[in-house]
């Protein structure tokens, strides 16, 4: 082998890392493409010049059995192999080869652009029910916890007694003075 050459079991483990990528249930023994595309692009195997998205899309598909949707490291090789003489034009097939396994070995999925949790002022200010005022101030109780139903809604009393009665429960006194 050539002088500074990777280990495939190197690039096994990439393989692995990019296989689970956003699948929780992923194995690792298999990839998707939308995962043999991400790989490709956070290795820098698409160069956007000599080897494009297409052509990975196009490679992928080739190596792949007809039905199947993911590729097992097999074919996986197989579609480094078909890529790597596209990405280092003028070198050998085992040296374009060993040079490909060097941008992958040892690297993981990027998360570029994830969205982080917004840590602004505003939030905390938003959602402080001690400055709710009106009809959302009867939503939550002292501590700030919401009431639940009881705070949405208007729970008519069917008590029989109109609403700003004051004399409420003395009617039976009523009757037995009488």
């Amino acid at each position: 082998m050539a002088e500074g050459s990777v280990s495939v079991a190197e690039v096994e483990t990439s393989f692995k890392k990019f296989a689970i990528h956003g699948d929780t249930k992923a194995t690792g023994k298999e990839m998707n493409g939308k995962n043999f595309a991400k790989l490709c692009k956070d290795c820098r195997v698409i160069d956007g010049k000599n080897v494009t998205a297409t052509d990975v899309d196009i490679v992928f598909t080739k190596v792949k059995a007809k039905t199947a949707r993911v590729i097992a490291f097999e074919q996986f090789s197989q579609a480094l192999s078909e890529l790597a003489p596209k990405r280092f034009k003028g070198k050998c097939q085992e040296e374009a080869l060993q040079q490909l396994y060097g941008l992958i070995a040892g690297r993981e999925p990027a998360n570029a652009g994830v969205t982080k949790v917004a840590k602004a002022g505003a939030v905390d200010r938003l959602t402080d029910t001690t400055k709710f005022t009106g009809a959302h101030k009867e939503r939550f109780d002292e501590s700030g916890k919401g009431k639940g139903k009881a705070g949405r809604v208007d729970i008519p009393d069917a008590s029989g007694y109109v609403g700003a009665y004051k004399g409420k429960g003395t009617y039976e006194d009523k009757v037995k003075e009488a």
